[in-house]
């Protein structure tokens, strides 16, 4: 078996103080790799700061226009996509309704998404590796391109491909975007790692989950592999605000766990970042039996 990268990211960083630190944890002492900033989230000011002590750890944009809390623009800029109280439609779902039956604005998605990498790059100080989309709104073809678009012309240099395993029409839905997607990102010279796991999985993505998961995804024939993962240590009240049903701190566990190195060495699966893709239309070089990049610190 031929040595390859494996990005482990956790989504919703800045989403809450616990949330957050639990994150670190899971890099600190566990295998998680790399974040998804959420410039929408109540702590993300507070700690942006505390990825500075953490120079191994990438970082991404987790750009959001649904969720619980509220958008950057005000309902004026972005009518679209808020209700009366200017937040946002709580989840997909509603998002996709009001999508595809022409309730959303196109242009406000993209107004909104340029604010939050703009609070994340000129107000925040952060550099990003890569971006991706809060429930991963960016498989839809519209939003697609506006990501697309987005990570290029701000030198980006990749954007998360998500895609499941899940039979059924959403399943098939979702594969068929997630190839549309890949072929964008091809057009745009944009990097992704070409197997990806965890939309399946999300907010339950347990040791013996996470275990299966990256054996499958090392059965197959992926240069890079993405597993996206949900840790953390919530707060009574971010448990009420944000009542997704996630198993926060065993997701923690299992990425802390000294059982999960030992099944990604077993497999010969080396940690890294999005920064450390090979470029569009290349192979990774320790696929042909060069040293993968290393993760330091």
């Amino acid at each position: 078996m031929t040595e390859r990268l494996l990005v482990v990211n956790a989504d919703d960083y800045g989403l809450s103080e616990g949330i957050s630190r639990g994150i670190l944890r899971a890099h600190d002492a566990g295998v998680v790799t790399s974040v998804s900033v959420l410039a929408v989230g109540p702590a993300v000011a507070r700690s942006a700061a505390w990825l500075r002590d953490r120079p191994a750890l990438g970082v991404g944009a987790h750009l959001a226009a649904v969720g619980e809390d509220p958008p950057l623009l005000s309902a004026r800029e972005i009518p679209s996509l808020v209700d009366r109280r200017g937040l946002f439609r709580r989840d997909w779902r509603r998002f996709m309704t009001a999508a595809v039956t022409g309730r959303v604005d196109m242009a406000d998605v993209h107004r909104e998404f340029q604010a939050q990498l703009d609070r994340l790059v000129d107000g925040l100080g952060l550099t990003l590796s890569h971006v991706d989309t809060h429930q991963h709104l960016h498989l839809y073809p519209p939003v697609a391109r506006i990501v697309t678009r987005l990570a290029a012309d701000r030198g980006i240099g990749a954007v998360r491909v998500p895609t499941s395993a899940a039979p059924g029409p959403r399943g098939l839905v979702i594969r068929h975007w997630s190839r549309a997607l890949a072929s964008r990102l091809n057009l745009a010279q944009l990097a992704f790692p070409q197997a990806y796991g965890g939309l399946d999985e999300a907010g339950a993505l347990t040791l013996p989950r996470l275990e299966a998961l990256v054996d499958r995804l090392a059965r197959g024939q992926a240069d890079v592999i993405e597993v996206n993962c949900h840790p953390g240590e919530p707060t009574p009240g971010d448990r009420a605000r944000y009542a997704w049903g996630y198993r926060w701190e065993e997701e923690l566990a299992g990425l802390t766990s000294p059982l999960l190195r030992a099944t990604l060495q077993r497999l010969e699966l080396r940690l890294g970042r999005f920064s450390d893709l090979p470029a569009p239309g290349t192979r990774a070089p320790w696929a042909r039996g060069g040293e993968p990049p290393r993760r330091t610190g």
